[in-house]
């Protein structure tokens, strides 16, 4: 038998290749520190594809800075208005070129450290799309990842709506839940957007929730009325704080039912909506399919649209300056953020935490063709360069007040909320393509599996009773989950097919070609029919 020593380095040998780092502080006792690093990133592509040198400039820049050296494990976009609708509700097919670029961008940004990114996962729920890249795939359990969706938009279709990935890490199977989103627009939608968060925290489930609360082989009742939609204007409720929880803002006079019910509310509504009643088993089941899966770390990117104001700007209005000195600064303009103050009252993203928002505002940028009247005509004109990339003259549209519309959001694991730490929280630079700069967070995350591992054998011991009633605490879902989301989003989906040909034949190059193919041979087959040249 070997010494202690050498058994200890040999277990660090066992675990450099697997990114874990163990200290073995005594033969009897572990002290496990463990991280992975991420890079998640939302940016609105405005239906165009990114220019590729241009975009890879700019992500070497966040990937560069501030990283001591290594690349982040796993980088995660959030794109919204990826593509034109026709070709995002028609699918994959039609979506590759715009994956691939974003794919030849980040591969540009790492190209000089010898590191290659692949794409192991790529979701659309029409115009917002999820892509995951890993540096080594093989550390990652691709066979059992899962997916999830919802739309808002239209009848629940995806011109706004999430989709969302659950990965696990496997080294020691901590889960990674990302979301990719895109919230109501307009400074009047507020209450909408607090709703569409309701509806992904409702709809958003990673397996179909009906396996759990009806018998094998039944395919329960038809779709429930609008109360319990996860989709569409009609669906989340508001999430206004009220007496007793959570109330629906949805109603005329904003005094709903409460959103989180009590046990014996909970079964009259069941029984009045033709539900099961549900049982702890049964709602604890749910919640593990959810986006709030406990012991999961959770994090939401997207353009989520909060404003500063719910009106727009009137005339003459003085927006945010990028000049540290002026008494108009955009740092003087954050303390009207909705986002920060709707998630602070409790009306919105429940239980999620933000690293501190230091860049300016990423929407709404007008790219100018000439650097007179812009924001930066000063720096343009003397030729200033960001990442390498000459600066794009730009100025804030007069019509939207200047707001941080794009963000990204975290909760992590249970019992790992302090072992959460930010390398990096900031705003890309303005590019030609789009009016909203992309905004990326640089994060280290613990991993939980092994910690989790050991929580299970020390409460087999009984060493520890307290253990059980931390295994028992759940992060507290802030709204019912929505048993019939699948079975609706499948019938959304179809209406979302119907609208792409619709589109596609109407507004696209390919659909004249194919629109005047059809014509042609109708018409060649209509005077076939009549005799030809007879």
């Amino acid at each position: 038998m070997g010494s202690p020593s050498s058994e200890r380095d040999n277990t660090l040998r066992s675990t450099a290749d697997i990114g874990i780092d163990i200290d073995v502080t005594t033969t009897s006792t572990m002290k496990i520190s463990q991280t992975v690093e991420l890079l998640l990133l939302t940016f609105n592509c405005a239906k165009n594809l990114i220019d590729v040198p241009v975009f890879g400039a700019h992500l070497r820049g966040a990937l560069e800075k501030d990283g001591g050296g290594a690349l982040p494990e796993v980088v995660v976009m959030s794109l919204q208005e990826i593509a034109p609708l026709s070709y995002s509700f028609l699918g994959e097919w039609f979506l590759g070129p715009y994956y691939a670029a974003f794919g030849d961008a980040l591969n540009l940004a790492v190209e000089q450290t010898g590191e290659k990114y692949t794409l192991v996962k790529a979701k659309n729920v029409g115009m917002t799309a999820l892509l995951v890249f890993s540096l080594r795939p093989e550390w990652l359990d691709l066979g059992g990842m899962r997916e999830g969706e919802v739309g808002f938009g239209a009848a629940d279709m995806g011109n706004k709506g999430a989709v969302g990935v659950r990965v696990a890490y496997a080294a020691d199977g901590t889960e990674f839940t990302f979301v990719a989103t895109h919230l109501a627009a307009m400074e009047w939608n507020l209450k909408k957007r607090n709703k569409n968060w309701g509806g992904i925290v409702s709809g958003l489930t990673f397996e179909d929730p009906r396996g759990v609360v009806l018998p094998p082989g039944e395919g329960g009742p038809k779709v429930r009325g609008d109360r319990w939609s996860g989709a569409g204007e009609r669906s989340a409720p508001g999430l206004e704080r009220g007496t007793g929880g959570f109330v629906d803002s949805s109603e005329e006079d904003e005094e709903g039912a409460p959103l989180i019910l009590s046990t014996s509310d909970a079964e009259e509504e069941e029984e009045e909506e033709g539900m099961p009643n549900l049982t702890k088993e049964q709602r604890a089941k749910l919640q593990e399919m959810s986006i709030f899966k406990p012991d999961s770390h959770l994090f939401v990117a997207g353009d989520l649209n909060y404003r500063i104001s719910s009106t727009t700007p009137p005339p003459g209005s003085r927006f945010p300056s990028f000049d540290p000195s002026s008494e108009h600064h955009y740092s003087t303009f954050f303390e009207r953020d909705q986002l920060t103050q709707e998630r602070l009252a409790g009306r919105t993203f429940h239980g999620m935490s933000e690293a501190e928002v230091g860049f300016g505002p990423t929407y709404k940028y007008n790219v100018l063709t000439d650097p007179t009247g812009a924001e930066n005509e000063e720096s343009v004109r003397q030729g200033s360069t960001v990442n390498g990339v000459k600066e794009v003259p730009w100025k804030f549209a007069s019509h939207r007040w200047p707001a941080w519309t794009d963000r990204v959001l975290y909760s992590a694991a249970e019992g790992h909320e302090a072992g959460v730490e930010t390398v990096r929280y900031d705003s890309l630079p303005v590019v030609e393509s789009s009016d909203h700069r992309a905004v990326f967070l640089r994060v280290r995350v613990p991993l939980t599996g092994a910690a989790r591992a050991q929580e299970r054998t020390v409460k087999e011991r009984g060493e520890t009773p307290e253990l059980a009633e931390a295994a028992a605490r759940r992060k507290e879902l802030p709204v019912n989950i929505d048993v019939w989301s699948w079975e609706r989003r499948q019938k959304a989906r179809r209406k979302e097919l119907i609208v792409g040909m619709l589109a596609l034949v109407w507004s696209t190059k390919e659909g004249a070609v194919f629109l005047g193919t059809v014509v042609t041979v109708g018409m060649g087959w209509w005077w076939f029919a009549r005799g030809g040249f007879v």
